[in-house]
């Protein structure tokens, strides 16, 4: 199923931060290897498959940037390997290949931190939206996020790796205490930072027209509730008027920390 997809992407450093760590692409993909997409465009998938992520580092010194930045542009040359195997005869699994993906991306960073001491324990979140024709394929490890909207209802795909994320979806804790808990930010989950293993959420989504998504890291998260994401999906009529009004909320509210958010619409 070819559609069309619209889109905007921007990253707002945070207010108390001297770099700013996250990192984000779209990029669209096939046998002839991948091309970066304009941060505000409308795109057909008709011809290439059309992939959004975001990282978010960390680390010390300019590390959670070199680990978010290293993880992407790794994403836009791994992905198109798996159109040149189909090329060639073979049928790759997409969820293995993004599996596979991952895992060389975690050890060549945590290789990185170990030859360079300036950049031990650097690592970094990575969500990731993979539109081909017939699915979206989502590659997800740490708490960046991927939301999708459909007939007026809101639901977050990707799931948070922390301990404090689980209570709240077992319903131990309110999305209040949730917010207010110390150990929110406190990954078991992520690329490097000297973890043995990287092992990420992935999963194979149909997606349809009408459908809405946004992505963002957890800068957006600490500025807006629940209910205003889903506020946003619905009152607002374009992807970058969703995404004016969310970014907004979230630093009027937050702002402290490194703020990325893609929102996109499929027609």
């Amino acid at each position: 199923m070819a559609v069309n997809f619209q889109w905007h992407a921007s990253s707002t450093s945070g207010s108390k931060k001297p770099e700013n760590e996250d990192s984000w692409a779209v990029f669209s993909a096939g046998s002839s290897g991948s091309e970066t997409l304009p941060p505000a465009a409308s795109y057909s998938n008709d011809q290439q498959d059309i992939i959004f992520a975001i990282s978010d580092g960390m680390g010390g010194g300019n590390a959670g940037h070199l680990a978010s930045s290293l993880i992407l542009e790794n994403i836009t040359k791994i992905i198109p390997q798996t159109f040149r195997a189909a090329a060639q005869g073979f049928h790759p699994d997409y969820l293995e290949q993004l599996e596979l993906a991952i895992e060389k991306i975690h050890s060549s960073i945590n290789q990185t931190s170990e030859d360079t001491p300036a950049h031990k324990g650097m690592g970094a979140t990575l969500t990731l939206a993979w539109f081909t024709p017939e699915n979206l394929y989502l590659a997800h490890i740490g708490d960046s996020r991927l939301y999708l909207h459909r007939d007026g209802i809101t639901t977050q795909l990707s799931k948070d790796h922390t301990l404090v994320w689980n209570k709240l979806q077992r319903g131990e804790i309110t999305e209040m205490q949730y917010r207010a808990h110390p150990r929110r930010s406190i990954l078991y989950q992520v690329i490097g930072a000297g973890h043995r293993n990287a092992k990420p959420q992935i999963a194979a989504i149909q997606y349809q027209p009408g459908d809405q998504f946004m992505l963002c890291s957890d800068g957006i998260i600490d500025g807006t509730w629940n209910k205003n994401i889903h506020a946003a999906f619905l009152n607002q009529a374009t992807p970058t008027k969703t995404h004016n009004s969310i970014l907004a909320t979230a630093l009027e509210n937050a702002g402290s920390d490194d703020t990325t958010i893609i929102t996109l619409a499929i027609s």
